[in-house]
């Protein structure tokens, strides 16, 4: 099954991102907000069966928001079926 983000709400400081499939089902949401020198992220998706396609489309569009201010302390949760999910975000 293919996810993909689908916007619910941006604004200059935050967003709302349903994550949802290829037959427009939403599954979860992925959501940040930026205040000053930090960023929070809050996300969370309810089929674990897609664990690792959720990896793979939150971690580039996390590595992508953190070059707005390459400085920016992340703090991040993100869960698959209530189980908290880790992701390595690359500092360049």
């Amino acid at each position: 099954m293919q996810i993909y983000f689908s916007p619910e709400f941006i604004s200059q400081n935050a967003q709302v991102l349903n994550i949802v499939t290829d037959r427009n089902e939403a599954i979860g949401y992925l959501s940040f907000l930026i205040e000053e020198d930090k960023m929070y992220v809050f996300s969370h998706l309810q089929e674990e069966g897609v664990c690792e396609d959720y990896k793979d489309l939150v971690k580039p569009y996390l590595q992508g928001l953190t070059k707005i201010k390459p400085d920016i302390e992340v703090m991040t949760f993100l869960a698959v079926g209530g189980k908290k999910v880790d992701i390595e975000l690359d500092k360049e």
